[in-house]
This record gives structure tokens, C-alpha cells and sequence, in this order.
């Protein structure tokens, strides 16, 4: 896939994994939900899984992925549909070339008159800490490994449009909602670094829709990505997306006229749960939404490397 503009065009997929993906008629989950100290999602399955090597190279401008590639790819799905089939149950694949070892998968769905994407992204590059080593990788192939940490990324996207011709969806318009994220920029020569406001956003989105009393970091229910409002289940399984569906259809309804104050507020400083503004339109949000997080908790605790790292659970 290709992010161009507001745009999220499919390329190849690949019919061995198609296959797969459409064969598997299980919602059976079997994983914990954590964050690690870098507030990275992932799963921790109830027993390893084993990473192939994958070619390190790959044309971007090539749409379609090696044969090599496409078996290692497929080594890796089939093992984690074995293991938690519910995370994969009722998504399509397709190849990104610009990022070879986070393969997409997606689900359309349709809430009053409106497209959402649940869009889900995985992330297979080896981290030393979270992974034992099966083969050393080189210049051209990754390193084999084993581990029970899936990483992923799950956002329900809103779509303007879905592109289809003779019957197949080609791509996603996103219903952009945010004119522009960037601020400007800090330090000097070479140690120049662009500032945007994407991060301040998330906090503000979450923290409007969460409790007071509710401490759930490192969790952000509403972030700001494709220069929209996105939502991250903590379910997913498909019963579970789907439930999901309505947080961010509300959110939606009630953020989009007030995001242009919002992008004000933040425009010269950092958010703060006692900005005025916020305060106030926090008053307008409807109690009952806010009950949605209530069954969740989060613990942090020290793995095994005594690294922080943070459990989702469900009370």
C-alpha cells in the first residue's frame, strides 16, 4: 500500500495467503494485550512463533513482492492463524513496497452511510530484548527468530470513498478531518528537526473521551494518523472491532466541529488537561460515552530484561 495525500491505494496480494486468511473461520484469540516502554502494542501469545529469514531488499517502485518473500510471509501467517486465528478472522492482505517487514491487512465496514477501515499492520523486524535468535542475518536477509510477542499496529480509519473497478477494491480515500499537523521547526544547521502537533492531538482526543479518574497511558483510544481522527481497539478479535465501531463514529460526530479550535489550543504549546478550553468541552461530552473504558485496567511491570513494560487487562 501507498499513503499518497488522503489516499490508501492496494497493491499485490498474494493468493497463498489469501487463502489462508479466507480459510480460517475461527475467532478463537489466545494472547495478552501489552505496551512496552516505547508505548509499542503488542501480543503475547500462549506459546512461540518462529520468524523466517526475509530478503532485506526490495525495489519500492516493484509492487509485487519475491517469491522468497511471499514464502517466508506465508511461514509466519500460518503459524499465527494456528495460534490466535480470531486476530486474522475476516481480514484481507496486501503488499506494502515501502515497508517489506510490516505486511497490511484490512476489513471494510460500513456505520450509518459511512466507511470505516480497520486497518492492521504488523511489525516483524527482530528486537534484540523481546526475541532468541535462530540464524544471524547479513546484508541481504534479516535474522531468523523466535519469539511470543507479536508487535502490531490496529486503527479504525474513516474513509470518504473506496475506489473499486471490475469488482475490486483498489484503494481508500480517508476522510481527513485536520488541515495540517505541522507547527514548524527547532535548533539550528544541521540539527534542524521538524515539530508537529500529531502527538499532542492523540492526548487531547484521548484524554476528552476518558474518565478523569481513569489512568490508562500508555493506551491512546483516539489518535491522530492519516491527518485524521483513528481509533485503536483493545480488542481484536472481529466481534470485538466491530464493537468498536461506535467509539469512533461519536468521536467523530462530536470532534470535527471543534477541531479547528482544538488545532488553536495547541498551536503554541503543549496540551494540558487544565487548558480552559479543554476543560470546557470536556463538560460537553455525554457521561455514558466515558463508561466505555471503565472495564479496563493497565499495570505496569518489569519483564524479564527489567524493562518496563505495561498489561491491558479487562476487569
Amino acid at each position: 500500500m501507498e499513503n499518497l495525500r488522503n489516499e490508501i491505494t492496494l497493491h499485490y496480494s498474494d493468493p497463498a495467503i489469501e487463502e489462508l486468511l479466507k480459510g480460517n473461520q475461527q475467532d478463537r484469540v489466545n494472547y495478552t494485550l501489552h505496551f512496552n516502554q516505547n508505548e509499542e502494542i503488542f501480543l503475547k501469545l500462549d506459546r512461540d512463533f518462529v520468524v523466517p529469514s526475509f530478503p532485506v531488499h526490495h525495489d519500492v517502485k516493484n509492487s509485487k513482492p519475491s517469491e522468497n518473500y511471499r514464502k517466508a510471509l506465508k511461514q509466519v501467517i500460518q503459524q499465527l492463524i494456528t495460534i490466535s486465528p480470531g486476530v486474522f478472522m475476516g481480514l484481507s492482505h496486501y503488499f506494502d513496497p515501502a515497508e517489506i517487514l510490516k505486511p497490511v491487512f484490512f476489513q471494510l465496514y460500513r456505520v450509518a452511510n459511512r466507511h470505516y477501515l480497520y486497518f492492521m499492520r504488523l511489525d516483524l523486524l527482530f528486537r534484540t530484548h523481546e526475541a532468541s535468535l535462530e540464524t544471524r542475518g547479513d546484508n541481504d536477509r534479516t535474522p531468523a527468530y523466535r519469539t511470543r510477542n507479536l508487535f502490531l499496529e490496529g486503527d479504525l480509519i474513516p474513509l470518504d470513498k473506496v475506489i473499486v473497478s471490475e469488482g475490486k477494491i483498489q484503494a481508500f480515500h480517508v476522510h481527513q478531518i485536520i488541515p495540517n499537523t505541522w507547527v514548524g521547526e527547532t535548533g539550528r544547521g544541521y540539527l534542524v528537526q521538524g515539530i508537529w502537533m500529531d502527538h499532542e492531538l492523540t492526548k487531547y482526543f484521548s484524554k476528552l473521551f476518558v474518565p478523569r479518574d481513569r489512568k490508562i497511558y500508555p493506551y491512546y483510544p483516539f489518535t491522530c494518523k492519516f491527518r485524521t481522527i483513528c481509533h485503536t481497539p483493545f480488542h481484536f478479535d472481529p466481534e470485538g472491532r466491530k464493537q468498536h465501531l461506535p467509539h469512533l463514529h461519536r468521536a467523530l460526530d462530536f470532534l470535527v466541529p471543534r477541531i479547528s479550535m482544538i488545532q488553536s489550543t495547541l498551536k503554541g504549546s503543549s496540551f494540558s488537561l487544565k487548558d480552559p478550553t479543554f476543560l470546557s468541552m470536556k463538560k460537553e461530552v455525554p457521561s455514558l460515552w466515558n463508561r466505555v473504558w471503565d472495564p479496563i485496567t493497565i499495570h505496569m511491570y518489569l519483564n524479564a530484561q527489567d524493562m518496563k513494560e505495561f498489561l491491558l487487562e479487562e476487569i
